[in-house]
């Protein structure tokens, strides 16, 4: 039989876990830009992400990227403080002047636990999904989060 004084003790670690999990999720994941004189290189902090779980996509300049994680259940343990965010998001906006093929982007979930997009410099651009995978070698299916009506190019 748990006492009163364990049983609120619980209740009030659960009750702050959530509030840290749910803080996370409205920080924006942090990022890096970088540029090459073919490329630019998008780096996203992906904490326990697997390359199933990462949506990536270019639209209207930028890059967007939503995490949707899942805690894994563990043997014999009982979650006390739920404070990891499970659906991170993040975006970069390039610079204006950058035109990207993201038909010819790469991304690349490392093991360290970052997400590397690299887009590929051309003359024109259009929005569009980007290829996922995971630097152990395992492949995904593009992501690809436009409508039929934007597929088309109408608005």
């Amino acid at each position: 039989m748990t006492s009163v004084g364990e049983s609120l003790r619980n209740t009030v670690l659960d009750g702050v876990g959530r509030f840290a999990g749910r803080a996370q999720e409205r920080r924006p994941l942090p990022t890096d830009l970088l540029e090459s004189d073919d490329a630019y290189l998008v780096v996203f902090d992906a904490p326990d992400a697997s390359a199933a779980d990462v949506q990536v996509r270019f639209s209207d300049g930028s890059v967007h990227v939503r995490i949707d994680r899942s805690r894994e259940h563990r043997e014999g343990f009982e979650m006390r403080f739920p404070g990891r965010g499970l659906s991170l998001d993040g975006s970069v906006r390039l610079p204006a002047e950058a035109t990207v093929d993201p038909d010819a982007a790469t991304a690349t979930l490392t093991a360290e636990g970052t997400l590397e997009v690299e887009l590929p410099k051309v003359e024109g651009t259009e929005d569009g999904p980007i290829r996922i995978s995971a630097d152990e070698g395992s492949e995904t299916d593009v992501i690809d989060e436009r409508s039929d009506e934007d597929a088309s190019g109408s608005k």
